[in-house]
């Protein structure tokens, strides 16, 4: 079954690198994360941070958190965002976060440019030990998987990173991700299976992301009968959709092609329909996940 007992640490920075010019890791240490669960591949956490209205101590960290803290007024919720575990070390309790360095737009983005060595946040994770399927997994593909497509943009790198350290070295497939800068197209992990296709964003967004998957998927798998799909409201509704069985497994046993698809929702949408309507890959291979809105300021 999949896991959903999560938890609040308490954790502070242990030290702050700067990997590439826009990605910068954060290594938390707690006394407790040696029951922080490291499931594996793109393990999605919570991370809450203080802002200049709420501390850490007035975030709600019980079994109903979410509906209190919805209850909150505004100006008193600690924000909090979601990312990836890049690296669980529960023998010297560190856990490390990568996070997107870019210009201030909310208060996230203000933390992760003025945070410093003990300064604390709040994290949302898996305890450990855990059995099964967890429930923050994404990437959840068939048994039997002939090729991987994975593309996205900066926000799916770290996910994207993990998933590469963590297949088998025998697995084949094209990861295509789209970077701020230069300096960061080294961010990734090699994996010898896999052909990459890693640009620096030019003037346009996506003028690299969509059509280099769009390539990726003509060359990994022959384009088949296409499938009529439920369009998403990328405004009013949630981008998101991960095919599982009811026990939290793969929808399929097998497949010529597994998708991975993540980033900005505009993007990502356009991108699934490509691969299930036009080229014809079954919806059960293709996880889909619009992390964000382009036009839609951090809150």
């Amino acid at each position: 079954m999949p896991v959903t007992d999560n938890r609040f640490f308490r954790v502070r920075v242990a030290a702050v690198t700067d990997v590439t010019p826009s990605f910068r890791r954060f290594t938390f240490t707690g006394a407790d994360l040696d029951d922080y669960a490291d499931p594996g591949y793109d393990q999605r956490i919570k991370v809450v941070f203080p802002s200049a209205t709420a501390t850490l101590d007035d975030m709600p960290t019980g079994d109903d958190w979410y509906d209190l803290w919805r209850a909150m007024d505004a100006a008193a919720r600690p924000p909090f965002r979601t990312y990836t575990t890049r690296a669980v070390r529960n023998e010297v309790r560190e856990v490390d976060v990568d996070m997107v360095a870019h210009e201030v737009t909310g208060p996230a983005s203000a933390w992760i440019h003025s945070a410093r060595v003990g300064d604390e946040v709040l994290l949302l994770a898996p305890v450990a030990p855990h059995e099964g399927v967890s429930s923050g997994i994404d990437f959840v593909p068939p048994a039997q998987t002939g090729a991987f497509l994975i593309a996205g943009d900066e926000t799916a790198a770290p996910a994207i990173a993990v998933i590469l350290e963590q297949l088998p070295a025998d697995a084949r497939g094209t990861v295509v991700l789209e970077v701020p800068r230069a300096g960061d197209i080294a961010y990734l992990p090699h994996h010898p299976g896999f052909d990459y296709r890693v640009a620096a964003r030019g003037d346009e967004r996506h003028a690299h992301l969509v059509p280099q998957t769009k390539d990726a998927a003509a060359a990994l798998v022959p384009a088949g009968r296409g499938a009529q799909v439920e369009e998403v409201d990328i405004d009013g509704g949630l981008l998101w959709e991960v095919p599982r069985t009811a026990k939290g497994g793969a929808a399929l046993k097998s497949a010529p092609l597994y998708a991975w698809l993540a980033g900005e929702a505009g993007a990502i949408k356009q991108l699934r329909r490509h691969l299930v309507a036009a080229h014809g890959v079954d919806r059960r291979a293709v996880a889909f996940m619009g992390y964000w809105r382009l036009g839609r300021p951090e809150v």
